[in-house]
């Protein structure tokens, strides 16, 4: 259960060590990478408090969400529209939902 936060924070702690300066043409990228991996591990603690965590799952839906999110950064970019958006949108939403149930379930 703890292996997905384990890993968060030792990102964090690398990154802040290192403190890597990511180029402006690849920040939406970036960002886009961090929603995907937050979503994932946010997914993987809610599935593990209830009891239904599965590595398959959580690896398949972290590289899924990465490529379909890369996807529509990369032809937004080529049709200079911002198609990003749709994915910060989604990713939030389901962030702030399994947020909201992992909270419930500690209190």
């Amino acid at each position: 259960m703890w292996l997905p936060i384990v890993g968060l924070l030792l990102g964090v702690v690398i990154g802040f060590v290192f403190s890597l300066a990511v180029p402006a043409q690849y920040s939406r990228y970036t960002a886009m990478a961090i929603l995907a991996a937050l979503d994932s591990v946010f997914g993987a603690v809610r599935a593990e408090l209830q009891g239904e965590y599965d590595n398959k799952v959580f690896l398949s839906g972290l590289v899924t969400n990465a490529l379909l999110a890369a996807g529509l950064t990369f032809l937004g970019d080529r049709l200079g529209v911002e198609l990003y958006y749709a994915a910060v949108v989604a990713f939030g939403v389901r962030l702030f939902n399994n947020l909201a149930i992992i909270r419930r379930r500690f209190l």
